[in-house]
């Protein structure tokens, strides 16, 4: 194990913060308000198109703390390993995971490694808490969401199921689609100096619809939503529609749904799609008083009602 953690973990994920010898990490002096997350990824296959299980790690991580408003800095990493699972797959998930918490701007600290035995465990699960620190203009709560306020979305839903999806081979069909993996800070900063911007969430599990759902619980307020507005790519769509799936139900790994005042949505979704992160972002609905229910506004010009998600449709996933 103290080989493993040297010749992998350590070497790939170097700073001086992070020191193997000791059971805990000095942080550097933090001014400001903390923010902790924490969080767990298992997915099956370990690597897909469009990222793998450590790269998810990082951005899941962060991305939870760039929607509550904060700059992550810091982060600790659990390992889970299955025994028999190939070193080499584990380097280059180790190698990954580095690459992308450097370019997210946040060091890995501290952390641990434990290995469960062949047949308990999923090739590798990962763990991690992110700390970081809020920035002073910002303060998101569904509690400040009110009737007549935009839904905004940075960019196509669905990708990232469906592409984990597709690399499982389970069902005869290939592509080319790739997940949407990725930090979303550029996105998240980009609406700072907006004062309308109420709230922010990144559609992991359950997807966009189990955002609204959570939104609608927690405000009591209704929520319409455009379907001919919502950004879908083609082969999402060509693949629900043959197996059965929503595509607003899928999960996403590096898109935002933005909630803004009316006043300000113009402004925020413009400074959205000057980002190459966000340049299909779309305004895809608007909170109701009238109906207390997710109401989606179809293509053909009826309405359908977004019902929470009670099974999850694709196991494992993020």
């Amino acid at each position: 194990m103290r080989e493993l953690i040297n010749e992998l973990f350590a070497h790939y994920l170097a700073n001086p913060l992070l020191n193997t010898r000791t059971d805990a990490a000095a942080l550097s002096e933090i001014k400001g308000e903390l923010m902790m997350t924490t969080d767990g990824f298992t997915v099956q296959p370990l690597e897909f198109p469009g990222g793998d299980i450590g790269a998810l790690a990082i951005h899941g991580t962060v991305n939870d703390l760039a929607v509550a408003g904060a700059d992550p800095l810091y982060l600790s990493l659990n390992a889970f390993i299955e025994e028999g699972l190939e070193i080499a797959q584990l380097e280059r998930i180790i190698q990954s995971l580095a690459t992308t918490a450097e370019h997210a701007g946040v060091k890995i600290v501290t952390g641990d490694t434990k290995v469960v035995r062949r047949g308990e465990g999923g090739g590798v699960y990962l763990a991690t808490t992110g700390v970081g620190v809020k920035h002073p203009q910002q303060d998101l709560s569904m509690d400040h969401i009110q009737t007549g306020d935009c839904v905004l979305v940075s960019g196509p839903v669905g990708d990232h199921g469906t592409a984990v999806m597709l690399a499982r081979e389970q069902f005869g069909m290939r592509g080319d689609l790739q997940s949407d993996a990725a930090t979303v800070l550029p996105l998240t900063r980009a609406l700072r100096e907006i004062a309308g911007l109420r709230f922010m969430r990144d559609p992991t599990r359950g997807g966009l619809a189990s955002v609204m759902q959570e939104i609608h619980q927690a405000s009591g307020l209704g929520l319409r939503l455009w379907q001919k507005d919502i950004p879908i790519r083609e082969p999402v769509t060509a693949v629900c529609e043959m197996l059965g799936y929503d595509p607003l139900y899928l999960a996403c790994e590096g898109r935002v749904v933005a909630v803004v005042s009316e006043e300000d949505a113009d402004k925020a979704l413009a400074l959205w799609q000057q980002l190459p992160e966000g340049a299909d972002a779309a305004l895809i609905g608007r909170i109701t008083e009238a109906q207390q229910r997710v109401i989606l506004e179809t293509s053909l010009g009826g309405e359908r009602i977004l019902e929470e998600l009670e099974d999850d449709p694709l196991p494992r996933i993020c």
